[in-house]
């Protein structure tokens, strides 16, 4: 029982969070009216920093070996380039795709964890997951009208930038094991900050611009990143990366329906096919593993 409720806490954590990351495609979007997409995730990184500096210190009092420090950073390294290159992507896709395809398009990452995630960690997924992640796909496949013809230059680029969400959620489940999600989350962020802050010198960058956007980046620095990667990280210590994947792939029904709430976009019928598809999906794959009954 105290095994469940763990994992209950780490999949109610986990969808807390793709609430917080499908809201935030409203403001990714709006910033894009205003700055460059390399600008925008370098502030949003450099605030997270700042937010997660006092977590940062409290973990770091306590007794932590060197080694274990030094394998911390070059996780938190290669995971900042994989986050970078995602959140680039999907940034620069944001530009000309609208917030309701950027939610679904991203979620097809679900179905891309389950093989890194046995890959690199040797975690078979359990057929439910596998059903889970085929269900999910179909779902993103239907919100987008049962077509990918009509895919523009910026739902590419979003998809694409799913590949590389999937690794990051994989590093992250790498990373839990040490608990000091705090300090990988800052590591990881100064990473992106610094990445970002070099590709940003080739856009424009006006104060009143950063001035106008202050809104976007706190909330998706703050929430959005500093608070939400570092509850993932916490949450993957119970729950494995590709049974998270599939819960955190609901951000997508938060974006369609904060993009109807406050943009006007709307779905057709099919489109909500889909969008049930993708939550029963988040509950099959919290049917019991069979394997879990023989360790």
């Amino acid at each position: 029982m105290t095994t469940f409720m763990t994992r209950l806490r780490a999949d109610l954590t986990l969808l807390a969070c793709a609430a917080v990351w499908g809201v935030a495609f409203l403001f990714q979007k709006r910033a894009m009216l205003h700055i460059g997409p390399f600008l925008f995730i370098a502030l949003r990184s450099w605030l997270a920093c700042l937010a997660l500096y006092p977590l940062v210190r409290r973990e770091l009092k306590t007794a932590v070996s060197q080694d274990q420090r030094g394998s911390l950073l070059r996780l938190a390294c290669y995971a900042g380039v994989a986050f970078f290159g995602a959140a680039a992507l999907q940034q620069m896709g944001l530009i000309t795709s609208t917030v309701t395809n950027s939610g679904f398009l991203t979620a097809l990452y679900v179905v891309i964890t389950p093989l890194f995630s046995w890959l690199f960690m040797k975690h078979r997924p359990s057929r439910w997951v596998w059903v889970g992640a085929a269900l999910s796909f179909v779902g993103t496949w239907l919100l987008g009208g049962g077509s990918l013809t009509m895919l523009s230059h910026g739902d590419l680029l979003v998809a694409l930038s799913a590949i590389l969400w999937a690794l990051h959620v994989v590093l992250v489940g790498y990373a839990a094991s040490f608990h000091l999600s705090a300090s990988f989350s800052a590591a990881q962020f100064a990473v992106v900050g610094l990445l970002a802050s070099l590709a940003a010198l080739r856009e424009p960058i006006e104060l009143a611009a950063i001035l106008r956007v202050v809104p976007d980046v706190l909330y998706v620095g703050i929430l959005s990143s500093a608070l939400t990667f570092t509850l993932l990280s916490v949450a993957l210590r119970a729950t494995k990366p590709a049974e998270a994947a599939v819960i955190v792939s609901t951000e997508s029904l938060f974006a369609a329906l904060a993009a109807f709430l406050f943009m006007n976009e709307t779905l057709p019928p099919i489109g909500w096919v889909g969008a049930a598809a993708i939550f029963i999906a988040t509950l099959i794959v919290q049917l019991p593993n069979e394997a879990d009954h023989h360790l």
